[in-house]
């Protein structure tokens, strides 16, 4: 999650007042689509999220020494595709982007909607760079080799080539046209060194589904499982592409509270509706929620048992003391996706409470992204699971933590009083 200032100035220009602002972003993911390699070129496909309140404008920046081509640009919300040109800095300047370097050419973007206050504008930029530097052969081998700066990041390599070597930990995965890919979340402080090769494949057969029988004497468990319990049906998300992030904002522990906010994208065309299923042993209050892209306040309801049914909601495990928070707005539509923000306070004495006069929170986290903020007046002592640490422009302590793996991992948080 991006905690940001805004730098604001106005000035007078042609006789009208235009305001200035730092541009601000989040939420940047990038993937790189390796052509032939012969033209030593990629595709890349840039999801971002504007962030700056009141732009009209979102500026990406178009790397030196590459030769570059935009193919679109598309609002992430409507579906549609926007306006755009090259510029180069000087007139980028004089349209809003106060840190445009004079020798830097950028690709301008006219965005759908001016970004609201606390909203973003979600783009995804499509181009093509040719660069020799970053993609080139070596004998029998093809290599990747870039510096990347943007903290979630894919490479996929050419149909026909097999992955034999990457120098930062990565997920591998094999897509539906039998392209394999690699990806990475950097938690790092600063841009990864990334360096891929691969070969080849010189006698492969046609990718197809997994045979339902891999040994003869196979017989299919209710559970889809052979004898060896291996997760034969196993599906492997790209971890790095997941865009779900949530920060928490720890209340004094002798409330056993913390106020959460959740940002999630529905991507299902028809979908009116977000459901939060509340942990056993915990109680949601105050719940309230937004759509990023729009700014529109959304209703929110709690609804428990009987109330869930009369609603038409269906859930599995349906049970009396059942708690959801459900958040409605307008259907997705086809083509297009919607943001939501969705806040709320949750008590829960069984994962968050005062113990001998320290504060403990033990709670396990399922998403890749997750940040912890303790409470006024508390320091840390322990921290389970390694995370990046920070005083907030508050004073206060936070712990980003960045989970690259498709697991939970169990965040134990030990803290004093000052």
């Amino acid at each position: 999650m991006i905690i940001t200032k805004f730098l604001f100035r106005v000035v007078v220009a042609g006789g009208f007042w235009i305001s200035y602002a730092q541009q601000t972003q989040t939420d940047s993911y990038t993937r790189y689509e390796l052509l032939d390699p012969s033209s030593q070129s990629f595709r890349i496909i840039y999801d971002v999220s504007a962030t700056t309140p009141g732009a009209n404008y979102y500026w990406n920046t178009l790397r030196k020494g590459s030769e570059h081509k935009v193919d679109e640009v598309i609002d992430l919300f409507s579906g549609n595709i926007l306006k755009w040109e090259i510029v180069e800095g000087e007139v980028a300047r004089a349209n809003g982007h106060v840190n445009a370097g004079e020798d830097t050419e950028y690709l301008q973007i006219e965005l759908a909607r001016p970004v609201p206050p606390g909203g973003e504008a979600r783009l995804r930029i499509d181009k093509t760079y040719r660069d020799p530097a970053s993609y080139y052969t070596e004998e029998d081998l093809i290599v990747f080799d870039r510096s990347l700066g943007i903290r979630r990041n894919a490479v996929v390599l050419p149909r026909g080539f097999e992955l034999i070597e990457a120098n930062y930990p990565s997920q591998v995965n094999i897509e539906l046209d039998g392209r394999i890919v690699a990806s990475f979340l950097n938690d790092g402080v600063g841009a990864v060194p990334y360096k891929i090769k691969a070969r080849r494949i010189l006698s492969r057969t046609p990718r197809k589904a997994l045979d339902p029988s891999p040994w003869p004497d196979y017989k299919p468990t209710p559970q889809g499982r052979d004898k060896s319990k291996a997760r034969l049906d196993y599906v492997l998300n790209q971890r790095a592409f997941q865009d779900r992030e949530i920060v928490y904002f720890l209340q004094q522990p002798e409330t056993n509270s913390f106020r959460l906010y959740h940002d999630y994208t529905e991507k299902r065309a028809g979908v009116d509706k977000y459901i939060n299923i509340v942990r056993k042993g915990s109680k949601a209050s105050n719940p309230s929620a937004m759509i990023l892209d729009t700014g529109e306040k959304l209703k929110v309801e709690t609804l428990r048992g009987s109330q869930i049914q009369k609603k038409g909601i269906e859930l599995e495990n349906f049970g009396e003391d059942t708690e959801i928070v459900v958040i409605w707005f307008d259907p997705v539509k086809e083509g297009g996706t919607t943001r939501l923000r969705i806040e709320e306070t949750y008590t829960d004495p069984n994962r968050y409470l005062l113990f001998n006069n320290e504060l403990i929170w033990d709670r396990s986290f399922g998403r890749n992204r997750n940040t912890v903020i303790l409470p006024e007046g508390w320091y840390l002592t322990v921290n389970s699971i390694p995370a990046k640490i920070k005083l907030t422009e508050e004073g206060k302590i936070q712990l980003d933590y960045v989970n690259a793996r498709p697991d939970n991992i169990d965040v134990f948080i030990r803290g004093s009083r000052r």
